[in-house]
């Protein structure tokens, strides 16, 4: 087709131009003219929307205040008790806080954070020095929010008063009996094989320390049979031995003829060759009678079978 039209007359040709001119002239003004004045139109629709939201939010805010707090602001700071872990917005705001603080309030409390001191009030982002000693005197923590641990310490303390010289009053002071138990006196005395940690210490010159160790070792020996077995803890205090008594040796014995060397090997006062003393006398001469069957044995000394003989059985 592109062919046959120059193969047409010249004044065909013309006029076709002509014609396809005038056509494309049209059509741009048709979408020069109708896209402008919709444009217009939005816009003007567009302005008067926002001309008359603007004019309801002057309408319905106050002047120069671009958030709600805004005039909770301008009031002066008020002073009266307050629980920072249950105060809530407008007792916060009332007392001179900054709305960004109080809402650092609210999402540390939903963390699950607790003011449980004075103290712990202080760590608010952006509280001044001068303003935490103006709130201080008027903070008011509850005792739900302390410790759980408190009450046991409470119940523990032990009260006692002390009298100054002078005219001074006399002052009741407490003690926590958890952390510092009360020691025994001259005369009182602790059972050994039944004392735990917690009563040990009562004893003077044991501590947390001493009274680990001295559990754990009686449970390595399977139970003391004289108090004396004391002096081989290293360092143990000799003026403790005297509040502790034994009035009842049952140790847990040891069948020298059943168990293996690994397993005789386990108590402290039989090492690797005694162990193996006893396996090879057993495996010669059958089974053994008495400790004093191996007497001979340069690994049994007769302070060995001596100490020995109350953890063994046959």
């Amino acid at each position: 087709m592109f062919r046959e039209f120059f193969y047409l007359q010249k004044s065909d040709r013309q006029v076709i131009l002509a014609l396809l001119v005038v056509i494309t002239v049209a059509l741009c003004g048709i979408f020069l003219l109708g896209g402008s004045e919709e444009t217009g139109a939005a816009a003007g629709a567009g302005a008067a929307d926002s001309t008359a939201v603007a004019t309801r939010h002057r309408q319905s805010a106050p002047p120069h205040a671009p958030h709600y707090y805004q005039a909770q602001e301008r009031r002066p700071a008020e002073r009266f008790p307050f629980d920072p872990n249950t105060a809530d917005s407008t007792q916060l705001l009332r007392l001179g806080l900054q709305p960004w603080q109080v809402r650092n309030i609210y999402k540390y409390r939903a963390a699950g954070g607790i003011y449980r001191r004075k103290q712990d009030f202080a760590r608010l982002y952006g509280l001044t020095v001068q303003q935490y000693r103006q709130l201080e005197p008027y903070i008011r923590i509850s005792p739900d929010y302390q410790p759980a641990a408190a009450l046991s310490r409470t119940h523990s303390a032990l009260s006692c008063t002390y009298s100054a010289p002078g005219n001074t009053p006399a002052v009741s002071l407490r003690r926590d009996t958890l952390r510092y138990p009360a020691k025994l006196h001259a005369g009182e005395h602790l059972e050994l094989n039944a004392a735990d940690t917690a009563a040990l210490r009562r004893v003077p010159g044991v501590g947390h320390y001493y009274a680990k160790e001295i559990v754990r070792y009686g449970r390595w020996l399977g139970g003391y049979v004289s108090v004396d077995q004391l002096d081989e803890i290293e360092g143990f205090p000799q003026k403790a031995k005297a509040y502790l008594v034994i009035q009842s040796a049952n140790p847990r014995k040891l069948n020298v003829n059943r168990l293996s060397i690994t397993e005789l090997r386990r108590h402290p006062y039989i090492n690797y060759h005694q162990a193996k003393a006893i396996a090879d006398y057993r495996r010669t001469h059958g089974p053994i009678r008495h400790l004093s069957d191996l007497k001979l044995s340069k690994d049994f000394p007769p302070e060995a079978i001596e100490r020995l003989l109350p953890y063994v059985e046959y």
